[in-house]
């Protein structure tokens, strides 16, 4: 038995430090040493508020090695690279009993970090125990950076596929953070048309840019471009990515009668809309929260197969000491950081 150390949100910004002591893994489950924590938007958001998000949500990017093994795991092996996710269906739940597996209860509260065996923290830690359904292997291929990348691409591969766009759809990403750069590259690879993306960060800009974008856009100036492409027409599909409540009702208004709003940005207070424009002009509306197990699958595929560039969008890697300030400093809005990972074993205590 070993003391590992965590960081755990205690209250609005406000980390409690802790040390905890796993014993080997019980049935069904396993231990894994943590390479890299990748910090969300959901983890800064869990940070300032204090009480949005359950315990362990609060470092959910995760990728690390499987240190043992607990009883009745099988095609797991004690130094196997892994990623955090989530298991297939689990056809027990009263989503899939009633034929809707899609929807499975057990998956959606993986995916939300409830866990009743868990200890109270996350994997911004040296160490977590989880059950073996959550874990899925990590090729070869992909660098320890890539393999940390995986979750947040699956968040985008999962809403890319609910939105099933029409081939050669024009499109709008709002947002050129992780999750707006992620979704246009799984969009192109679904065969989206013409894409804008709109982003007031120059860094991000340039980084759009870099990635194949030609039109990438400040938000000031995404109204006269995208007229000019579509003639005054508007957007067949918007993915808004910023997650700022504000931009809810004029991303709509940017999307052509009959198109689609794609939702990935999660607010934290409520919008303001008009029901009767979207209704009038028939918008279809899509939520996408978190994933499914074959997205995780089909997201590993696209890194692997060099189809989405996720190592682009690491900027710098902390130690867990420095996680409150870079928290901190994320929640600023001034920051010219794209994807940060945290290291657990960088450094001394925090």
């Amino acid at each position: 038995m070993s003391a590992d150390r965590y960081l755990a949100v205690a209250g609005p910004r406000e980390l409690r430090e802790g040390e905890v002591s796993l014993a080997d893994p019980g049935a069904g489950r396993v231990t894994v040493d943590i390479t890299y924590t990748g910090i969300c938007g959901t983890d800064v958001h869990g940070y300032t508020d204090g009480h949005m998000l359950p315990p362990a949500v609060f470092g959910h990017e995760w990728t690390g090695s499987i240190s043992a093994v607990g009883e009745g795991v099988q095609g797991l092996r004690a130094g196997q690279r892994v990623v955090g996710g989530v298991g297939p269906a689990c056809g027990r739940c009263p989503q899939c009993v009633a034929g809707h597996a899609r929807n499975c209860d057990t998956v959606f509260a993986e995916a939300n970090g409830v866990d009743a065996d868990a200890p109270d923290y996350g994997a911004f830690a040296t160490r977590v125990q989880v059950s073996s359904r959550r874990v899925i292997p990590v090729p070869e291929s992909l660098s320890d950076v890539e393999a940390a990348l995986v979750e947040p691409t699956t968040v985008t591969f999962h809403a890319v596929r609910r939105v099933a766009a029409e081939y050669g759809a024009t499109t709008v990403v709002q947002g050129a953070g992780p999750i707006g750069l992620l979704t246009a590259q799984n969009a192109r690879n679904a065969g989206a048309g013409p894409m804008i993306i709109s982003e007031p960060s120059p860094a991000r800009r340039a980084l759009a840019g870099r990635l194949g974008f030609a039109h990438v856009v400040e938000p000031a100036d995404l109204r006269t471009a995208l007229d000019d492409l579509t003639a005054g027409l508007g957007a067949d599909l918007l993915y808004e990515c910023t997650g700022v409540p504000s931009l809810l009702q004029p991303s709509a208004e940017l999307v052509r009668r009959g198109g689609t709003l794609a939702l990935l940005g999660y607010p934290l207070e409520n919008s303001s809309i008009s029901y009767g424009d979207w209704q009038s002009r028939e918008l279809t509306v899509i939520g996408s929260l978190a994933y499914h197990h074959e997205d995780f699958v089909g997201a590993i595929r696209g890194i692997a197969a060099g189809r989405i560039d996720v190592a682009a969008l690491h900027t710098a890697t902390f130690g867990l000491s420095s996680l409150r300030d870079v928290l901190e400093e994320l929640d600023s809005g001034r920051s010219e950081h794209t994807k940060v990972l945290i290291d657990p074993k960088r450094d001394g205590r925090a």
